[in-house]
């Protein structure tokens, strides 16, 4: 095994030792081993950040013929560079710069209007895109047929039995949250029924959570299987 290997499964089996010691008690070695990756992770981020954002968005779009400092291929660094310049990307970059005028004491409040720009431009894109993916999108899938035939036109009792689980699963999710009458009689029942389809989805999107866990524990436990094989 080249010793480069031998290194990275090294490091890689005392951090993640490191990590699994807060099983038994916080302690100066998982300290470590979180600091170090949140220190990579936000360095990385930053890199990556820089060259796929920074570089192609604002220097790329002004100035184009920029584009050949940093592209090694030659054929794509001529396309790059044969575009139009988009000039008027000064201004995100303009603002860019008033946010880092919050690191001084004085120009604090020129932060201010980038900030609330962002956070007009976001919530009005993101009320749209709620609104179509979401909120729509959903009545859409709860608008379906009670009575649900094949292609031979037979009656599928599969089908037919859920979209009746969902067409009555929302309505009594709906009645538990109709608080301005209060929940007694048939009405209390059905918001009853509500709490457990709740109760049920909660658990399953839990469950699918925990699942997602594991196999990233179970990755992990035949990392250390690899480096305890290339120690003996």
């Amino acid at each position: 095994m080249p010793i480069s290997q031998i290194f990275t499964l090294w490091v890689g089996g005392l951090l993640t030792l490191m990590i699994f010691s807060f099983l038994y008690k916080d302690n100066p070695y998982y300290k470590f081993a979180e600091h170090l990756f949140v220190g990579v992770s936000a360095a990385y981020a930053m890199v990556v950040a820089f060259w796929s954002t920074m570089i192609p968005n604002m220097l790329g779009a002004i100035y184009p013929q920029s584009m050949g400092w940093f592209v090694v291929n030659q054929a794509e660094a001529a396309t790059l560079t044969a575009q139009a310049s988009k000039w008027w990307r000064i201004f995100p970059v303009i603002l860019g710069l008033m946010m880092l005028a919050r690191l001084t004491p004085k120009g604090a409040w020129l932060s201010r209007w980038p900030m609330g720009f962002i956070m007009g431009f976001s919530a009005g894109t993101n009320l749209t895109r709620f609104l179509q993916s979401d909120f729509i999108a959903q009545i859409r899938s709860t608008i379906i047929p009670l009575v649900v035939f094949d292609k031979s036109g037979a009656f599928s009792f599969g089908a037919s039995f859920t979209n009746w689980v969902i067409v009555l699963g929302v309505l009594a999710c709906l009645i538990y949250f109709f608080f301005s009458k209060e929940h007694k009689g048939w009405f209390g029942g059905t918001a009853r029924v509500g709490i457990w389809i709740l109760m049920v989805a909660f658990g399953a999107a839990f469950g699918y959570t925990v699942m997602a866990r594991i196999s990233l524990l179970i990755g992990r436990m035949n990392f250390l299987g690899q480096w305890v094989g290339s120690v003996f």
